[in-house]
């Protein structure tokens, strides 16, 4: 097939997604331009990407755009506080539309994790959570899970590329889940992640031992 006419197909492929990655990337921005934003740097990867090697073309822009919603809140490790942006960053607001928007979100949030820890080992949540989420250097990463920087950095390509391809589902137990959104949502209100450093950490140990 000509390079332009497999750039049309992808396009259309792409447009006929584009409402529903819109949906998604507004429920975590709250704005139509972070939306819009998100959803066009979906386009560019999508552009980018080998699409003979994908699957389900559906899965992985969906995929995509959540892991780009995910990135949303990555400043809060190195702000200490709440970014705008995030899934909570509308709690302060009165009224039931404020109400709405944040049980949304926070639904959203829910939804991505059970994905990820669907898709991914422990070992390959933790770390893509901390780097990808977090903003965390390899090393830290690294640090946190006792491993070397260079095995820090494989766990987060192959969660990528599990993330990309989406052949991996596990079933996600309901308990672990509830601990890790409970978490999650906690560091990125406030920006304290000790309590998330733990349940990740504790989850790839146990894991481990198994």
């Amino acid at each position: 097939m000509p390079p332009s006419a497999d750039l049309d197909v992808a396009l259309d492929i792409f447009l006929s997604h584009r409402p529903r990655l819109f949906g998604i990337a507004y429920r975590v921005t709250g704005e139509v331009c972070g939306a819009e934003d998100l959803v066009q740097e979906a386009w560019l990867r999508w552009q980018r990407t080998d699409r003979a090697r994908v699957e389900n073309p559906a899965a992985f822009l969906i995929t995509t755009t959540t892991n780009l919603a995910i990135n949303v809140i990555q400043s809060a490790r190195h702000r200490h506080e709440a970014p705008t942006a995030s899934p909570l960053g509308q709690l302060t607001e009165s009224g039931e539309d404020a109400s709405a928007r944040s049980a949304e979100r926070t639904a959203l949030i829910e939804d991505v994790l059970a994905l990820l820890m669907a898709r991914l080992s422990p070992g390959e949540l933790a770390a893509y959570l901390l780097r990808k989420g977090f903003g965390y250097p390899y090393a830290d990463v690294a640090a946190l899970l006792t491993l070397s920087v260079a095995n820090a950095r494989q766990l987060v390509r192959r969660a990528q590329t599990r993330l990309d391809v989406g052949r991996r589902v596990t079933p996600v137990p309901v308990g672990a889940h509830r601990r890790l959104v409970k978490a999650f949502l906690a560091a990125a209100h406030t920006g304290e992640l000790r309590e998330l450093e733990r349940v990740l950490v504790e989850d790839f140990a146990c894991s481990r031992a198994a």
